[in-house]
């Protein structure tokens, strides 16, 4: 399964958004909403202090931060600060480890469904943080996870070694990481528990699947033209699956007929959308491939079938 995932990321060839991360304001209010304001303000304090002072200069001079690509181009993006939501990058407890990960929410009042979301094979990018607002900004808990949170998180690297990181652990570690984010979402007094779903993206849709077919809590799961899991373990998928596929990208395409077919014989809820005329990652608007009608109708089904799945349940 490993291997099958680290060819899958061959195909992602993705630029990314490089819009600013959220302000210690508006971090410390989503913070003390979930945690104390006490306890809010050292984890905001933790990520947004100044730097140490500086050394003395060394004989040579540091190496530049790894570069982050150009800005989205489309009109569904929502900004870091739109003020009908909050957001804020946190840790959370995993199975093993301390996880980062990129959260936004409704600012107004109530409880909200969570949407997992995992992002492609160049980590937590900008593009999968406005994601995770979009979601916020259609009355979601959008939770993004770094599945590179042991490796000190993805800004921490270049988009090619991302890539070769993300596929020396199991795919077993990847599924755990989400499961321990579901786990803390729903124990948030903003979160509605027992509504959950997750969206991914590519190298994230292939862990959709994955981590749909390991948790049964999960209601509701779109894959963007992922690797589907094997037929046997189709029986343990309780979510109801939209998969969106690109009409050109014949690799991923080819498993659709099996994964059709099992689904149906499982009695699984199952819906396939293929997109023609688009590639690849079409739903990213910061990469070549980028199809604004596509991805907005695209979007549009998802919001659809998590309103259905999620709100209306």
């Amino acid at each position: 399964m490993k291997n099958e995932l680290q060819r899958h990321r061959a195909d992602e060839a993705a630029e990314y958004s490089t819009e600013g991360s959220p302000s210690r304001r508006k971090a410390l209010r989503l913070f003390a909403g979930l945690t104390g304001a006490a306890l809010g303000s050292r984890l905001v304090d933790a990520q947004t202090a100044p730097a140490a002072p500086a050394p003395a200069a060394p004989s040579a001079p540091p190496a530049a931060p790894p570069a982050r690509p150009a800005g989205p181009r489309s009109a569904m993006s929502v900004k870091y600060n739109d003020p009908e939501i909050l957001t804020a990058n946190l840790q959370f407890p995993g199975s093993d480890a301390q996880l980062m990960g990129y959260i936004a929410r409704p600012l107004k009042a109530g409880t909200f469904p969570i949407v997992l979301v995992c992002h492609e094979s160049r980590g937590l990018t900008r593009h999968i943080e406005d994601v995770t607002r979009r979601l916020a900004k259609a009355g979601y808990v959008g939770f993004a996870v770094d599945l590179l949170s042991r490796e000190g998180g993805t800004n921490q690297h270049g988009p090619d070694a991302v890539s070769a990181l993300l596929g020396k652990p199991p795919i077993a570690r990847h599924v755990q990481d989400f499961q321990g984010a579901l786990a803390w979402a729903k124990s948030q007094p903003f979160a509605k528990g027992d509504r959950a779903g997750m969206v991914g993206f590519s190298f994230g849709a292939g862990v959709t699947w994955r981590v749909a077919a390991a948790t049964p809590e999960l209601k509701a799961a779109i894959p963007f033209y992922g690797l589907p899991v094997a037929a046997p373990d189709v029986p343990k998928i309780n979510a109801a699956v939209l998969a969106i596929y690109a009409g050109r990208d014949e690799r991923i395409n080819a498993n659709i007929p099996a994964i059709e077919a099992a689904m149906r014989e499982k009695a699984k809820v199952f819906r396939k959308i293929v997109y023609p005329d688009v590639d690849h990652a079409f739903y990213n608007d910061t990469g070549d491939t980028f199809s604004a009608g596509s991805a907005q109708a695209a979007w549009e089904e998802s919001l659809g079938w998590f309103a259905r799945f999620l709100k209306d349940a």
